[in-house]
């Protein structure tokens, strides 16, 4: 499969490309950007072509994989689609309900695959523990904390959608993609900005019958910073496990399951239609927050 990169940022740079370049089922085959002297630098580190037009990228490769903020992201996944590609995408899949409806739309009817990276439900300690709670019956409630340093320390990742989007649109995706899964679509949502900075917390009614709640925040203090999911029920206590990969190796086995879409037709769990849901939650939660 013959795949374009779209962006040249810090994750385009530390994860995108050294992924996309190292897979083995994969043709890394050219790099655009919004700034064309970035995706010259990135493609020449990587020995590919930078292109000056997307649609051209587009017309030259079977798939991209974005990097991009998500507002940017949502309408050159469209026009890729509509180019006949299949899609790897980041999350958020979009910053607006209507948004990432026309990526899915576009998708489905050009008959492209898509996946959105999730990083957790590509990492195999975090992604086979929660098929395994998904199979318990009888959660009762779940947490889920997701903090991050961004704000607070020299962090590459101070970009300007993150600064003003905020945690809920950063992290609070992973956090979604975790309690989803387990716990079952949400039906009602509640939100609130008590702490400092970006910090929001979420209470989500799932249609499984259980509630969770999430803390998320990109202010924590650096000593502060991580993440972690534990969920209470008849079975006990379960708790998310680490990982012991990174983002790289994560991205990779993204691609294997875009290939594995592509090739059979079946969705994946993290296709653009889980992303939409997971922006509309988001959008939901925004509304709260913004009252």
């Amino acid at each position: 499969m013959r795949i374009g990169l779209l962006g040249t940022g810090p994750w385009a740079q530390l994860a995108h490309a050294p992924a996309l370049s190292g897979h083995e089922e994969l043709d890394f085959a050219g790099v655009w950007g919004r700034r064309p002297e970035a995706a010259k630098e990135l493609a020449a580190r990587h020995g590919v072509r930078a292109y000056d037009d997307a649609d051209e990228l587009f017309a030259d490769v079977d798939a991209v994989a974005v990097a991009l903020p998500p507002e940017v992201q949502a309408s050159l996944a469209a026009r890729a689609a509509r180019a006949g590609c299949h899609l790897l995408l980041d999350k958020p899949l979009a910053p607006t309900p209507a948004q990432g409806r026309a990526v899915v739309e576009a998708a489905a009817e050009a008959g492209a695959a898509s996946v959105v990276f999730f990083t957790t439900r590509f990492q195999p300690e975090p992604a086979a523990w929660i098929a395994e709670q998904a199979a318990v019956p009888g959660w009762f409630t779940g947490r889920a904390e997701w903090l991050g340093a961004v704000f607070t320390s020299e962090s590459p990742f101070a970009t300007p959608w993150r600064r003003e989007k905020g945690a809920l649109w950063d992290v609070g995706p992973h956090a979604l993609s975790v309690l989803l899964p387990v716990l079952g679509d949400v039906r009602r949502v509640t939100a609130a900005a008590y702490g400092p900075g970006d910090t929001a917390h979420v209470v989500l009614d799932h249609t499984g019958g259980a509630s969770s709640t999430l803390t998320l925040s990109l202010t924590a203090p650096p000593a502060a910073a991580g993440a972690a999911v534990e969920l209470r029920g008849e079975a006990g206590v379960a708790t998310l496990p680490d990982s012991s990969d990174g983002a790289v190796p994560a991205l990779k086995r993204a691609a294997d399951a875009l290939l594995a879409a592509a090739r059979t037709g079946h969705p994946h769990a993290c296709d653009a239609a889980f992303g939409l849901r997971v922006t509309e939650i988001l959008t939901a939660a925004q509304e709260l927050l913004n009252d």
